[in-house]
């Protein structure tokens, strides 16, 4: 049976191939061969499958599509592909996709095989769990798993939540942890990535591998931050903690950068109870404020006293925290906000507040994604760029950036920039931050609309000018979700030292160099049977 199903899969195979022109690199016996060691999964070429793991979520990055999708049923149909794929010896692309969500095709597998990790249900998920040897819950989740799944899943057995998030909830924990996964917690928790007790890690060998800290540590911090480079993580276990009920969530608005930038800095120095839970912040034009998507926190509750602002043009500076309450503490926290905010130098008359259920401010930008595709405006071209800045020359960036390349022309989507502390992030994973204990994002998140202003060619060029600025100012700036377009570039984003542990990692774990090729980290693989890369 598993032979005829693959011989009616090469059929399909040749007639798609045939019709759009592209190579057949496998022979009808090695087709054959691959469809049955494969496990039980689904290897697919329905052209539906083949045009979704062609695209990604930034919609201008469109490859020759891969040969097949394969849907695993678990992580032994995962290592099974990869086993048969290196076995051949010719470096047959392998990707893992998860919700799709890269900017520039960093999943896409030409000629290759993308594994969708999101299709597979575990029969029965593993319930959250404690520890006293790392004294805390935690639960042991799925690679492919959407966050916002593993959110409602650990508040609904126990009132339990991870601690560290990304802003975006409809992503995959092997997605996120595979770059690092950062939001307004990363100050206080660190990324996602430092939320992590063990993975359970696909190699390029087709080795299952399960890795900590202390067992096989080399492989769980280079995969976490490794842009999938080392192997497909197929479980996680993520750290928990009790789950608060409500949320304050607060917005100031400065026009001073120095004010915004040393409150900010202030407010993530802050420790124990008397802080904030999480701090955030956005650029955006004086006169587009009502019209930034993120604006429909102003409610009719909360409404923005433009005359107060009639005095400020240009760029304004949106500061955003929020406390975390539930019942025994909702009767203390107006007076833990009035404290925290008093310290702060926001322009009078321009602080907004509202409360809302805990999951719902977690979830917060899937309700704008909604509002967004009911107007076409969500599938779109996103042009992306997500920047470390060292607060050092954080206001070097403004001048340059946001009163320079930019001017006021903020639309076109948020332009995140809050800081975080270094010494949060554990220096043996794969991230490259800069050399400064405190450092911000600064993430232009921004769309191509159609009939916009600004299109998607004006839009990638302040892109390239925003990366020239940072390079010939010497800001030292790093990107995060790295996209580079040579090897000599890798190498100097990671630097020489970062570079020889990556590298040599590569050679170890995945030696033909077929993982996650969209990234264009390491050279194709050549048709040789011999090891692409050498560890000695």
């Amino acid at each position: 049976m598993a032979r005829c199903l693959a011989f009616m899969l090469f059929l399909q195979l040749y007639c798609l191939v045939s019709t759009v022109g592209l190579p057949l690199p496998l022979e009808p016996a090695e087709l054959l061969q691959l469809g049955s060691d494969v496990g039980g999964g689904r290897l697919s070429v329905d052209p539906a499958d083949l045009r979704e793991a062609s695209g990604d979520f930034g919609g201008f990055t469109r490859a020759e599509p891969p040969l097949a999708v394969y849907h695993p049923r678990g992580a032994g149909d995962v290592a099974a592909l990869v086993r048969a794929a290196y076995s051949r010896g010719d470096g047959l692309r392998v990707s893992a996709r998860g919700h799709g969500h890269s900017i520039s095709g960093q999943a896409q597998a030409p000629g290759g095989v993308v594994v969708d990790m999101s299709r597979h249900k575990a029969a029965a998920r593993a319930l959250p769990a404690y520890s006293s040897a790392v004294g805390g819950h935690y639960v042991d989740v799925w690679g492919g798993e959407l966050w916002i799944d593993v959110l409602n899943w650990t508040l609904a057995h126990g009132g339990l939540a991870p601690r560290s998030w990304t802003d975006y909830l409809y992503l995959s924990v092997g997605g996120t942890l595979s770059n690092a996964g950062i939001s307004g917690q990363a100050f206080h928790h660190g990324p996602q990535i430092s939320n992590v007790y063990e993975l359970d890690i696909v190699t390029g060998k087709g080795e299952t591998v399960t890795c900590s800290a202390t067992t096989n540590s080399d492989l769980f911090f280079g995969a976490l931050g490794g842009l999938g480079q080392f192997g497909i993580i197929t479980r996680a276990r993520i750290a928990l903690e009790p789950a608060p009920r409500k949320v304050r969530w607060i917005r100031a608005l400065y026009s001073n950068f120095t004010e915004f930038t040393a409150d900010q800095e202030r407010l993530i120095s802050q420790h124990g109870g008397r802080r904030f839970d999480y701090v955030e912040a956005f650029v955006v034009a004086a006169e587009g404020l009502i019209n930034n998507w993120r604006s429909s926190f102003f409610s009719p509750q909360n409404p923005v006293k433009l005359s107060s602002l009639k005095q400020h043009t240009g760029v304004l500076y949106c500061l955003e925290v929020t406390k975390n309450y539930d019942d025994s503490t909702a009767a203390t926290v107006d007076q833990e906000v009035d404290a925290l905010l008093g310290d702060l130098n926001f322009l009078p008359g321009t602080v907004f507040t509202t409360d809302l259920p805990y999951v719902d401010f977690l979830d917060r930008v899937h309700k704008a994604e909604l509002k967004l595709r009911s107007k076409g405006m969500w599938e779109v071209p996103h042009p992306w760029l997500n920047l470390f800045v060292p607060a050092s020359r954080i206001a070097d960036f403004d001048r340059g950036v946001f009163h320079g390349i930019l001017g006021s022309r903020t639309s076109g989507g948020p332009i995140l920039i809050y800081p975080m502390n270094k010494h949060k992030w554990d220096p043996m994973s794969s991230v490259v931050t800069p050399d400064e204990e405190v450092f911000y994002l600064v993430a232009f998140l921004r769309s191509a609309l159609p009939g916009a202003a600004q299109t998607l060619d004006e839009l990638a060029r302040q892109n390239r000018q925003i990366l020239d600025f940072c390079a010939d100012t010497g800001i030292g700036a790093k990107q995060y979700l790295p996209n580079h377009k040579s090897q000599p570039s890798w190498e100097a984003h990671f630097g020489p030292e970062r570079w020889a542990r990556f590298a040599s990692l590569k050679a170890k774990y995945d030696p033909r160099a077929m993982l996650a090729t969209g990234q264009g980290i390491f050279p194709q693989p050549a048709t040789d049977s011999a090891p692409l890369l050498s560890d000695s």
